[in-house]
């Protein structure tokens, strides 16, 4: 059989990430991938011409001769079909709002009209990959998350990504399911446990990490607001994980770093609900993402 490759670009709101993808083998193509971090509220055109760095650097990286397409995963609000960014307010891509990025990467990488380029949500690209990666999922229900700035959330089952019907939340999204005070991912998320772990000390920290070295150290408080965040997590979760049938539940994101502080609480809360879901992280995110948007040209 001839292989084919692909591009997949991870992109997010302070780094790219891009390697080459053999995609009848969906196996990332050694010493490809590459990633550099940014600023990505600088003008439109200087953000591009990051972008383009990293995706030539990773194709001679390959030493792979010809790609057949490039899939990106974004994160949203953006127009999947149509390639359009409607990211406003969110500190991140303040340049960028109602653009065709499909538009600026031809434009940029000087590509034909009838080229592939194809857009998929970050969270879904995570639990596409997340599949592939272990062929045993593809006949299964997987719900996937992803727990950094934001709350991403997706539902597979047997491959496809499910956002409408009765099984799934809205748009497949849990980010904005009324919580608390608020919506989920006001809990859930780097904001959540930075104002966690304000309201229990009345220290303010700069960001996930910082908690996370905090509780590695043995801070009490620190480790408190992680727990509270996996039974938060759980109670979000948990109605839908049983309205999807889901037989696998799969975290992954920069947060999931931090599992040994708040997944022994989410297991025993969604355990004593009742959930017999196989739990597990993530080992390896960012490939996860990349084979995920190119699963979208899988050709196997």
């Amino acid at each position: 059989m001839n292989k084919e490759y692909a591009v997949g670009l991870d992109i997010g709101g302070t780094h790219i990430t891009a390697a080459v993808i053999n995609i009848t083998d969906m196996k990332v193509i050694d010493f490809s991938l590459h990633k550099e971090s940014f600023d990505s509220n600088i003008p439109v055109e200087e953000v591009m011409t990051i972008w383009e760095k990293v995706i030539r650097t990773s194709i001679e990286n390959s030493k792979i001769e010809k790609t057949i397409g490039l899939a990106v995963c974004m994160p949203g609000p953006f127009d999947y079909t149509n390639g359009v960014c409607w990211i406003k307010g969110q500190s991140k891509y303040e340049h960028f709002y109602g653009l065709n990025v499909r538009d600026l990467f031809k434009d940029k990488l000087n590509l034909s009209s009838n080229f592939p380029i194809l857009f998929e949500n970050d969270a879904v690209c995570f639990g596409k990959g997340e599949v592939f990666k272990d062929a045993d999922n593809l006949s299964k229900k997987v719900m996937a998350i992803t727990l950094g700035t934001g709350l991403g959330a997706c539902f597979i089952d047997k491959g496809k990504s499910i956002s409408t019907g009765n099984l799934v939340p809205n748009d497949g999204e849990i980010y904005d399911l009324p919580y608390k005070d608020g919506i989920a991912e006001d809990y859930v998320s780097a904001r959540g446990l930075i104002a966690g772990y304000f309201a229990l000390s009345g220290k303010e920290i700069n960001n996930g990490l910082e908690l996370f070295n905090l509780a590695k150290t043995g801070d009490k408080l620190a480790i408190e607001v992680f727990e509270q965040m996996g039974e938060d997590l759980a109670t979000i979760v948990f109605p839908w994980l049983g309205n999807f049938s889901a037989d696998s539940f799969i975290i992954g994101g920069k947060i999931a770093n931090a599992s040994e502080f708040f997944l022994p609480t989410f297991i025993k809360k969604i355990k004593e609900a009742g959930s017999k879901v196989d739990v597990s992280i993530s080992t390896d995110n960012e490939k996860a993402a990349l084979l995920g948007a190119t699963s979208m040209l899988y050709t196997a």
